[in-house]
């Protein structure tokens, strides 16, 4: 698992990445009441605005954090968003990305460095 300074993790399942959003993110949201996903097939550029969620806190963007095609969304979290909060780093995944390069991941955090990233 990878990490990036968005406080987004990205794991590669198969010939994907997977995204979601941290623990230590979902903790300093708050409660998730609304989580807008987007739609599969989208093309996405790094940096790109991808999905929003919104707790009792505030709303946040999540960002694509590399260039690839949306091929999948999670639909669990328009239903129960609160699983955000419940389970950040398994069932509460946002999108799976198809990307010309697996490698790309290796740009981001891993573990070690995104700890003393948050400090």
């Amino acid at each position: 698992m990878k990490f990036t300074k968005e406080h987004e993790w990205l794991r590669v399942e198969g010939d994907l990445i997977v995204v979601g959003i941290t623990e230590h993110a979902a903790e300093a949201l708050g409660d998730v009441v609304f989580v807008e996903l987007p739609e599969a097939g989208t093309q996405v550029a790094a940096g790109d605005e991808v999905s929003v969620i919104e707790s009792v806190k505030a709303a946040s963007d999540i960002l694509a954090p590399v260039e690839g095609e949306i091929v999948e969304v999670n639909g669990a979290l328009s239903d129960n968003p609160g699983l955000v909060n419940e389970d950040p780093l398994g069932g509460a995944w946002f999108f799976k990305l198809k990307v010309d390069d697996l490698g790309v991941i290796d740009q981001f955090m891993d573990e070690d460095e995104y700890k003393d990233f948050i400090g």
